[in-house]
């Protein structure tokens, strides 16, 4: 039985997949079963941000699993400790908590968002106020902070305490907070709702709001982080501190990690026994963001997303059959003029491109070290596959 017959056969089908089984990688590339090569700018929907096997990222990787692969979180952990060190020199954030994925990420939030208000406040002062189009995870819990109506069902009861507000609207988020909000939630560009940018004033009206009214500003940097928008994180493009940030994706570099980072206000918050997941701060994974971070927060590195994004974004404008592009740094999203974005998608893979669509738009998240030849090469895959569908 070859792979995708026993994928059929025995695992649930939660995805629907494209038609291809992908063996191994290298770089922007990775090639099929039957040796075909395709140009990945999906990087595994925004993880593998240094590619396919970067061999500095293996070499750290390999040398942490051949010396500990994994310890309880009983016990101190030498590379968990490193990286929330960088990550907390990095950012304006005093204290972290790991996880294994942007969802676990963002429960830890919404934990961390409820029980300062409970413990200042009281039990009464734990609802959370998100935005229209957004995503936050498959949880129950995070799939009720999502403010899409398709995630609203089938899994009944979801989780009390969310409502949701039109973003870059900032009378409707007043009207909706009152003596029970705790929190605000919200990604600086919404990815999976159509990759929309939010309005710096507005950004910035929301984090005073939240400070007048002692509400929790979260940002959800699970996509939009770790260099992807041209800043270490994407809060940084619009002048604002929040509370709190999520992030996952590519801080793992292909290896499952999300984290929870938040102010010195909030520092000790969480104590013994009110969080935990059995393999956050895994030594193995941790060696593999650590290299990670000392690769893409470096200036120069931010400054070449930022200007590869530019020109990724002038080079998709000149095509037939695109009709806008919206990015910050190397997330796109794509808007056609006529077609659906999901069989062109298909067709593109058939043709070498391995892109991803985020509702009817074409979505590139290409890893951030990807060269501008291979840019053209990803876009004339495009450009080739809009005149055969078109």
């Amino acid at each position: 039985m070859n792979t995708k017959d026993k994928d059929s056969q025995y695992i649930m089908h939660t995805y629907g997949r494209y038609d291809v089984e992908l063996v191994r990688g290298e770089g922007v590339y990775a090639y099929d079963e039957n040796g075909k090569k395709y140009l990945d700018v999906s990087s595994g929907i925004g993880v593998n941000i240094l590619g396919y096997c970067h061999p500095g990222y293996t070499e750290a990787v390999a040398k942490q699993l051949n010396t500990i692969q994994h310890m309880s979180n009983y016990f101190y952990c030498k590379p968990a400790a490193d990286l929330a060190e960088k990550l907390c020199s990095l950012t304006p954030f005093s204290r972290v908590c790991f996880g294994n994925s942007g969802a676990e990420a963002n429960e830890c939030a919404i934990k961390l968002a409820r029980k300062y208000s409970f413990d200042k406040y009281g039990n009464d002062r734990n609802e959370i106020i998100t935005l229209q189009n957004s995503f936050h995870g498959r949880t129950v819990t995070t799939l009720s902070a999502t403010g899409q109506d398709v995630f609203h069902n089938y899994f009944f009861p979801f989780t009390e305490g969310f409502s949701y507000v039109p973003a870059n609207d900032l009378d409707a988020l007043r009207l909706s907070a009152n003596d029970k909000t705790c929190a605000v939630i919200m990604e600086c560009v919404q990815g999976e709702g159509g990759v929309n940018i939010l309005d710096k004033d507005y950004v910035k009206a929301v984090r005073d709001f939240c400070t007048e009214k002692d509400i929790l500003l979260i940002i959800d940097e699970v996509q939009t982080g770790v260099a992807r928008t041209g800043k270490l994180y994407a809060f940084e493009h619009y002048g604002i501190v929040p509370d709190v940030i999520t992030t996952a994706k590519g801080l793992g570099g292909g290896l499952p990690i999300g984290a929870c980072l938040c102010t010195e206000k909030l520092k000790d918050v969480l104590s013994p026994s009110t969080h935990g997941t059995t393999f956050g701060s895994n030594p193995v994974v941790c060696a593999g963001a650590n290299y990670v971070l000392d690769i893409v927060s470096k200036p120069e590195f931010l400054q070449e997303v930022t200007d590869k994004g530019e020109y990724l974004k002038n080079k998709l404008q000149s095509v037939n059959g695109i009709k806008s592009v919206r990015n910050l740094g190397l997330m796109v999203g794509i808007e056609l003029e006529k077609g659906d974005a999901h069989k062109i998608a298909e067709k593109c893979v058939e043709n070498g491109l391995l892109i991803i669509t985020a509702k009817s738009l074409l979505r590139m998240l290409p890893p951030l070290n990807i060269t501008c030849a291979q840019l053209d090469e990803a876009v004339a895959i495009l450009e080739k596959t809009l005149k055969e569908c078109l």
